[in-house]
């Protein structure tokens, strides 16, 4: 039986968790690979965190990001002073969905089909749509790792004005400003990116996630 839409206010619970805008970091060294969990830069201080590294059927590799973050800006960078090129937008929805697609185009750079945990690595194999008390975890910017379990599928965020999107994962693990676009997994299946949520790391919440399958069957790609 189809479940009916889970609504949630953002006037009420929805804390924005984008990571547009965010001061760039201090330069270190130049990086040479780009997983799931690093950061793309763009002009005008767009931050946008990569969810998960797929590729076309040609072989191309892109990152899955944020519809909202993607329209921030054309061309995107591996490093905060956007001295080495990484990649393009190629697609973005937002609302009714919330995702969107960098193509990336630095042959110098590598673009493992992983994710980052803060210097040791997940291999991710394949996505899956999860159910509703199957075991998850993600990774946030801020905030680093968190897991828990889904609470919920087929949930709806209403932004205001008009920006709603539909048909996502809800879940009890937290997330804070800044953790948006993070990557959602379960063991080796990617399950989605971090949108937003409600509470706090210091003593739990709920975070809504753009279902990872929707994307790759918007875009054509697969995860490798």
């Amino acid at each position: 039986m189809r479940r009916p839409p889970l609504l949630v206010s953002v006037s009420t619970v929805l804390i924005a968790l984008a990571a547009v805008f965010l001061t760039a970091p201090a330069a270190s060294a130049a990086p040479t690979a780009l997983r799931g969990g690093d950061r793309l830069y763009g002009a005008g201080g767009a931050v946008c965190t990569v969810g998960f590294n797929a590729r076309d059927g040609g072989g191309a590799p892109h990152a899955l990001v944020t519809g909202r973050c993607a329209a921030t800006a054309g061309t995107w960078y591996a490093d905060p002073g956007l001295t080495v090129p990484a990649g393009t937008t190629v697609g973005h929805s937002f609302p009714g969905n919330d995702h969107g697609v960098i193509r990336y185009t630095n042959p110098a750079l590598s673009y493992p089909g992983e994710v980052n945990l803060g210097g040791v690595f997940q291999d991710i194999t394949g996505a899956a749509a999860p159910r509703v008390g199957q075991s998850v975890c993600h990774i946030g910017r801020t905030t680093g790792r968190h897991c828990g379990t889904v609470t919920a599928v087929n949930a709806t965020i209403d932004y205001g004005g008009g920006n709603v999107v539909h048909g996502l994962i809800r879940s009890n693990t937290c997330a804070e400003p800044g953790d948006s676009g993070g990557p959602a997994f379960s063991g080796t299946l990617a399950v989605g990116l971090v949108l937003g949520g409600s509470g706090h790391c210091g003593f739990g919440g709920t975070t809504y996630h753009q279902p990872v399958v929707e994307i790759l069957s918007a875009y054509g790609l697969s995860l490798y």
